[in-house]
């Protein structure tokens, strides 16, 4: 297998494994106020409670916020419908770099940039919105998480785009 093939095999695989992730995360957006139920149950299950009350606490607040959500105002869960959304969208996008990676590693540095977005946003509207700060850094570490795939794809085209450009002809001597 050329250096090339290989590249190409390489960033295509970690592109698969950014956009599996991806959906996934959105996907997940849709049914919120059922996976909570299933995740208190669980950490009730697992003894959580007795190991970290914090965090127990913290479901338990969530999911009695989103049970009222979905009793008395179901259209605000819309928005977690549109955030799944935004996640399958973006997701699409990285089939430009699946194709051409070279032509399209915008989309790559544009994924990175919005990587970097998540840590301020974390930081300013978690507190804004009472959300406890150990949570916030959980949010964060999407972004780094994410960050770093996206790093090795773009580090692998740029080796490949070194790789797909012609050499410039020599300049003549005079």
């Amino acid at each position: 297998m050329s250096d090339r093939a290989a590249l190409l095999k390489g960033i295509r695989a970690w592109l698969v494994l950014f956009v599996v992730c991806l959906v996934l995360s959105g996907a997940t957006a849709f049914p919120l106020v059922h996976e909570l139920r299933w995740t208190e149950d669980l950490l009730r299950w697992l003894s959580v409670p007795e190991h970290l009350p914090a965090l127990m606490e913290w479901i338990e607040r969530v999911r009695r916020g989103l049970d009222t959500a979905d009793t008395d105002y179901p259209f605000l869960l819309y928005g977690t419908d549109w955030l799944a959304f935004a996640h399958l969208v973006i997701a699409v996008a990285f089939y430009g770099p699946y194709r051409d990676p070279v032509r399209n590693i915008w989309a790559v540095e544009f994924a990175m940039i919005a990587c970097a977005g998540i840590i301020p946003l974390a930081l300013i509207c978690g507190p804004i919105r009472g959300i406890p700060f150990w949570w916030s850094v959980i949010d964060m570490s999407f972004g780094v998480f994410g960050v770093l795939p996206l790093y090795v794809v773009r580090r692998k085209i740029k080796r490949l785009e070194t790789l797909t450009t012609p050499n410039p002809a020599p300049a003549l001597a005079t």
